[in-house]
């Protein structure tokens, strides 16, 4: 029996979940690629805000080697997005968004409260 997959631990929603060619019609002919929101942490933590794996491991809850996988899976995506001129959605994956305390969000407190926003957005919407 598998064990249970683990809700990564996540500080914010992106504010757009939604990238691609400035004039793509809304419906295209290329397939759309989906981005899952964890995906879309690791992309945050380590190349936006420069942590390494092993503390963006420990901001989602993670193992380093799971941090590593999600953001191989993501940084493909986002590669194939902008070559191959693809919508790029973000939404969905298996997350759970931090308390908004800043315990463990990042440096400087927790995004999430820096930006003063609400995310009342369902968790487990796919």
């Amino acid at each position: 029996m598998a064990r249970p997959m683990k809700r990564r631990r996540i500080c914010a929603l992106p504010q757009i979940n939604r990238f691609g060619p400035l004039h793509a019609p809304e419906c295209t002919d290329r397939p759309v690629i989906m981005m899952t929101v964890d995906e879309y942490e690791t992309i945050r933590l380590i190349d936006h805000e420069g942590f390494n794996q092993e503390e963006c491991a420990e901001k989602m809850n993670v193992s380093r080697s799971t941090v590593q996988s999600i953001y191989v899976d993501a940084r493909k995506k986002l590669a194939a997005s902008l070559v191959n001129g693809q919508v790029l959605w973000i939404e969905g994956g298996e997350y759970r968004l931090c308390d908004g305390t800043g315990k463990g969000c990042g440096r400087g407190g927790c995004h999430r409260r820096r930006r003063g926003r609400s995310f009342e957005r369902n968790e487990s919407q796919q």
